[in-house]
């Protein structure tokens, strides 16, 4: 079964709009969530910032896009569908599962939750269109947290020309 924590951007390509995302993008969105709500889980923090990004972002009625639907599908089959983890935080509000890496000091700081999230569960991370995670891939790599490019590594071909 895939385990995965999936940043909020997924779903937002995948919902199509507010987004400059090409077509082709939006469909690997689509098939990525897709795929892992039939045979996988989701894997979320338990104190709940990944779901409340994913409530700001994102309809919990499931309408009108496939990602407002992911948000549907992993509240109402929450037991079924979502892995909880906890992330444990330094005083200074960091997560215990980030690296301290010199190279990630510009990691964007509401990213570092579904990084320290994947980093402890060892699951990737599926990205579709925040250049964040392609611009410190290999940091993020060589501390351990792999990363699915949903629409590929060409950046150039994430978005609508």
């Amino acid at each position: 079964m895939k385990r995965c924590v999936v940043d909020t951007n997924v779903a937002i390509v995948a919902n199509g709009s507010n987004t400059n995302a090409s077509p082709s993008c939006q469909l690997a969105a689509l098939e990525g969530l897709r795929a892992l709500l039939q045979v996988g889980r989701i894997v979320v923090d338990a104190a709940g910032e990944m779901l409340a990004e994913y409530r700001r972002l994102l309809s919990p009625s499931g309408q009108p896009g496939a990602g407002d639907r992911f948000l549907y599908e992993v509240l109402v089959n929450y037991g079924r569908k979502v892995e909880r983890v906890d992330l444990e935080k330094r005083p200074d509000g960091t997560f215990m599962d980030f690296p301290e890496d010199g190279r990630l000091v510009d990691f964007d700081y509401d990213d570092r939750k579904f990084a320290a999230a994947a980093r402890k569960c060892s699951v990737p991370v599926m990205n579709a269109t925040d250049t964040d995670w392609l611009n410190h891939r290999q940091a993020l790599t060589e501390n351990g947290i792999e990363i699915e490019f949903v629409c590929g590594l060409m950046r150039e071909t994430w978005f609508a020309r």
